[in-house]
């Protein structure tokens, strides 16, 4: 009775609890049959559960009657001497069942927990009445770094890393508060990858939460390597072109979100955080956006929405009028245009593909190789091959002036999954401008619109506060109003506590 009320009241939450009893959990699928619950979690079965696991440590105490197995490579080494080895070494039979009873041994009771506890990085002491486990977990990663994708001028610079008990770390570093929940659950029936559902109680709206384990807990595949994985199979609309959570890198961003009643989620392996639900016009904010003046963030803002265009539609526009309207070329620009063309034997269409391309596989070519190397190769092989096929004939030196302003475009564009997107939808547009001109041109305007209007992230507009309009919302997502005017959160969280500041001013 009792497990079923923790039960329902953990459903109100939002909280469902998994197969197994445990909150957000899986049961253990790795080789186990179905009766490996009911098994006690003796020595010999557990040792024969890993048999051929070279890397499986076996260490006995016979004056005991205990013996010891753990992973080397996943347990920490001052942890396991101090708390385990030393103990073990200078405990009589006597006094060993009061060691036991210590804060760091924990009994387990079934054959899977134990199993799951050496694969998590414990230590299980075995004896012929029962198993414990000593929490010396302490597995290789990568300290706390600045995130090398989400570069800031200003404000923090450490970012996440892939190690999920790290990241949620960062983010309780920042948010001291009890009512920040973390609900644990686990994808993937080889790697059983460690997933964190984290959320803000009272603040975020307990539909969304529920809608997204409910997701994670259908996802069913047999290893989770990285959080954009996970995001693939989750999202609403898997063949949109348009990136549907957001994803970062920064703690800081993670906690804005938070705050404004979204939900994170951390996957164990990868240094990207998911947040949902998210807007398109989240894509285009920058955490340096909240650490300067208001009015110098507006600005950059607005710079960025121009780039947005001009990374879409500059070379498509460029391919339109040089096909079907050359009326909409000044007199004086038009003699220099017809000049630089002269010697191109390829109709504007051809020559701006080949163009885009070059560009497209030498930034493709920067990001593959070292970073010393792949600097050096983006700028001096855009400048030999712009200047070669200049003179060679292959293209005007205005078209090299126009697709290499769209790719800087690309560039402002802060979330590199929105500039990938972007990058493409380019190609379209060029198609339908060589094909139609202007008409082309709009048509694929049109066609992104509506595309956006219909997507939709936990059921939820992905066109806010454009779609449904809401002006308020503006302040956040379009410009960056001053501090003391950012007093509720935005209407796409849904929560019933808007108020996020309470200045008076």
């Amino acid at each position: 009775m009792a497990r079923w009320v923790t039960a329902l009241f953990r459903r109100n939450r939002g909280e469902k609890t998994g197969e197994n009893g445990k909150l957000g959990g899986r049961p253990f699928e790795d080789g186990l049959d179905e009766a490996a619950d009911d098994r006690r979690p003796s020595f010999s079965l557990v040792r024969e559960q890993f048999r051929d696991c070279s890397d499986l440590v076996h260490r006995s105490y016979p004056h005991l009657g205990v013996d010891l197995l753990y992973f080397g490579h996943l347990v920490g080494p001052e942890e396991l001497d101090r708390d385990v080895v030393r103990v073990l070494e200078t405990a009589d039979p006597g006094e060993l069942k009061q060691l036991l009873k210590r804060s760091q041994f924990t009994r387990v009771d079934s054959f899977t927990e134990a199993v799951e506890g050496i694969l998590d990085g414990q230590a299980v002491l075995f004896r012929k009445d029962g198993a414990w486990l000593a929490p010396v977990s302490n597995p290789p990663g990568r300290s706390v770094e600045e995130s090398e994708v989400e570069g800031s001028i200003t404000g923090p610079h450490d970012g996440f890393s892939e190690t999920a008990q790290l990241n949620v770390a960062l983010i309780r570093r920042r948010l001291k508060s009890a009512r920040l929940k973390a609900v644990r659950l686990r994808v993937g029936e080889l790697s059983h990858t460690d997933v964190y559902v984290m959320y803000i109680e009272d603040i975020v709206n307990a539909v969304y939460v529920e809608e997204l384990i409910s997701r994670i807990r259908d996802v069913s595949i047999e290893v989770l390597d990285e959080a954009h994985e996970l995001v693939q199979l989750i999202e609403d609309r898997p063949n949109s072109i348009f990136p549907q959570f957001y994803t970062t890198e920064r703690p800081d961003i993670a906690v804005n979100k938070l705050s404004q009643g979204r939900i994170a989620v951390i996957v164990d392996g990868s240094p990207t955080v998911i947040t949902a639900p998210a807007s398109l016009m989240e894509f285009f904010n920058a955490a340096d956006d909240y650490y300067m003046r208001w009015i110098s963030a507006t600005g950059l803002r607005f710079l960025r929405f121009i780039a947005f265009l001009i990374t879409v539609s500059f070379t498509a526009f460029y391919v339109s009028i040089t096909t079907f309207h050359y009326e909409l070329i000044p007199r004086t620009l038009l003699v220099n245009l017809a000049e630089s063309r002269a010697r191109v034997p390829f109709p504007p269409l051809y020559e701006a593909l080949f163009m885009e391309f070059t560009i497209e596989m030498l930034r493709e070519a920067g990001a593959r190789l070292p970073s010393k190397i792949g600097q050096t190769i983006g700028i001096v092989g855009g400048i030999v091959i712009g200047q070669a096929a200049v003179q060679a004939g292959f293209t005007s030196n205005i078209l090299i002036i126009t697709v290499a302003s769209s790719a800087i475009a690309s560039f402002v564009i802060p979330s590199y999954m929105m500039s990938t997107s972007l990058r493409l939808l380019r190609f379209g547009l060029i198609v339908l401008a060589g094909v139609w001109g202007n008409l082309g041109l709009m048509l694929g305007f049109g066609f992104i619109i509506a595309d956006l209007s219909n997507l939709t992230v936990l059921k939820s507009s992905y066109m806010t506060p454009l779609a449904p309009f809401n002006i308020r919302d503006w302040k956040r997502l379009v410009i960056r109003g001053p501090y003391w005017s950012l007093k509720e959160r935005t209407s796409q969280s849904r929560t019933r506590n808007r108020i996020f500041s309470k200045m008076k001013r």
